[in-house]
């Protein structure tokens, strides 16, 4: 199975072809999307994108990790962490295009 990473020239692309638009502005239109859900995220809210699913920021609290090496005690600083979430209709998708439901 070869795998293929999407990019955000790709997205460009399809956004010209789709809507018509040159391809500087469809570029913008991609970067306006993107730092949008970006900015969002930074202020920690969750970004929800209807079909396609929810990416969340989660708060980490510090605690003593051990490196498995050495088995040394380490603190891990207090963070806040990115999840995705696919809704039900994007993973209905997924199993449906490999066969699988």
């Amino acid at each position: 199975m070869v795998s293929k990473t999407v990019t955000r020239s790709d997205l460009s692309e399809i956004v010209y072809n789709a809507v018509g638009l040159s391809r500087s502005e469809s570029a913008q239109i991609v970067e306006t999307v993107l730092d949008e859900i970006s900015d969002a995220l930074i202020r920690g809210e969750d970004v929800k994108l209807s079909s396609f699913g929810s990416f969340l920021v989660r708060h980490k609290n510090g605690r003593i990790g051990r490196n498995p090496k050495t088995g040394e005690e380490v603190p891990i600083d207090p963070r806040r962490v990115l999840s995705f979430r696919a809704s039900h209709v994007l993973k209905e998708k997924i199993n449906k295009m490999a066969g699988l439901g």
